[in-house]
């Protein structure tokens, strides 16, 4: 595991004014949120909440069934969070989970309320703008029984800005026979670090889908995400699609940890490397019948680059089923020789297997995102790295 120097960046003094619209952005950080998913025009969204630096500057609900407020708000109308603050990450776990403890900056509280079915999006970001600055956030979500949301998070710096150190504390909890989906794009910078640190719990019936996009460069991002399904014929499933370029250190991956009969899980990784590294891993235990897992690790080294694929399944209980698939290689001669044999170049087809290979549709993303991500992905193709 690669070493993060907190001692490098700055964790106080990085206040940013409150934002009345996200219009009010710079033509420039308005296109880097859009890269990262987040629009500035609220129109399509039901909900939405930046953060920049070690600020909350804007945050706004259209609809009475969303509730969203920055998560030190939120501490204070609650009585401290008592049944969800804290209780699925460990604040001792490590420097970076102590560190968001003892300086809480912000992040989003998000609560649906029961029965509500979300039409638009919710969105929020976490923008590192100032260069060096340390950011220490703490998200709450919560989907109330019977409830139906999609919440879009992006990450990302603003114009210009290179490095800084995110540390992110994440704790969803989806309620009985609730749908939670929930988009994270990554648009960080070439010297940021990054340590989310997030858990989850889904009772019965409910549903957790989680899409992930980093398509640009990082410097060192380390996540394991781990979703307990709780309840009888709850689901878990993870889509990602990551490219490590070079100096990029991602050491990433997703767990679910099957705690109930009739409960199903999936998840599923497509991995890029082209001149950084990547470990990819991916854990199912299963302790409980019947129940379900399959687990998918797909890699492709273009040029320079590693990936570890690290798929494990951990079954206590006869008559779990668990799958895993694993591979990681480069493309295959023969599928660029039949493009060309169709009048592509060589460069021509392989943008075309790496854009097939990456793609995004299964994720059910809104139009602007989708396009976002194909913009990222049509800039892939035009970089030096591939």
């Amino acid at each position: 595991m690669s070493k993060v120097d907190l001692s490098e960046y700055k964790f106080d003094g990085f206040e940013q004014q409150a934002l009345s619209d996200l219009t009010a952005l710079s033509a420039e950080d308005q296109d880097q949120l859009l890269m990262a998913g987040v629009v500035s025009d609220l129109d399509m969204r039901s909900a939405s909440y930046l953060q920049m630096d070690q600020s909350a500057v804007h945050c706004q609900s259209k609809d009475d069934n969303v509730e969203i407020m920055d998560i030190k708000d939120a501490l204070k109308k609650y009585d401290g969070l008592k049944e969800y603050f804290w209780k699925l990450v460990d604040r001792d776990k490590d420097e970076f989970t102590q560190s968001a403890d003892d300086n809480l900056h912000g992040g989003y509280f998000i609560r649906v309320k029961a029965g509500a079915k979300i039409k638009d999006p919710i969105q929020s970001c976490l923008m590192l703008k100032s260069e060096q600055v340390g950011q220490n956030v703490h998200n709450i979500v919560i989907i109330e029984e019977g409830a139906e949301a999609h919440i879009i998070t992006g990450c990302s710096v603003a114009h210009g800005t290179k490095a800084g150190a995110h540390l992110g504390i994440s704790e969803f909890f989806v309620k009985k026979n609730a749908s939670l989906t929930f988009t994270m794009v990554h648009n960080w910078g070439e010297s940021v670090a990054v340590r989310p640190r997030s858990a989850g719990v889904v009772e019965e019936g409910g549903k957790f889908l989680s899409n992930y996009v980093l398509l640009k460069p990082v410097k060192d991002l380390q996540m394991y995400p781990a979703i307990t399904l709780n309840g009888p014929h709850s689901v878990a499933r993870f889509n990602s699609v990551v490219v490590a370029s070079e100096g990029s250190h991602l050491d990433m991956g997703n767990r679910v940890i099957m705690n109930a009969p009739h409960t199903r899980c999936e998840i599923i990784a497509r991995t890029i490397a082209s001149g950084g590294t990547i470990i990819n891993r991916g854990h199912i235990a299963a302790s409980h019948v019947p129940s379900k897992g399959h687990l998918e690790c797909q890699g492709l080294i273009l040029g320079d680059g590693r990936i570890w694929a690290i798929p494990e399944l951990d079954g206590t209980a006869e008559g779990v089923e668990l799958s895993h698939e694993a591979s990681v290689g480069k493309i295959a001669q023969e599928e660029i020789e039949y493009l060309m044999a169709r009048g592509m170049d060589e460069d021509e087809a392989t943008s075309t297997i790496v854009r097939g290979f990456l793609n995004t549709d299964i994720m059910g993303l809104p139009d602007k995102l989708q396009k976002a991500i194909d913009k990222q992905i049509e800039e892939l193709q035009s970089s030096d790295s591939m």
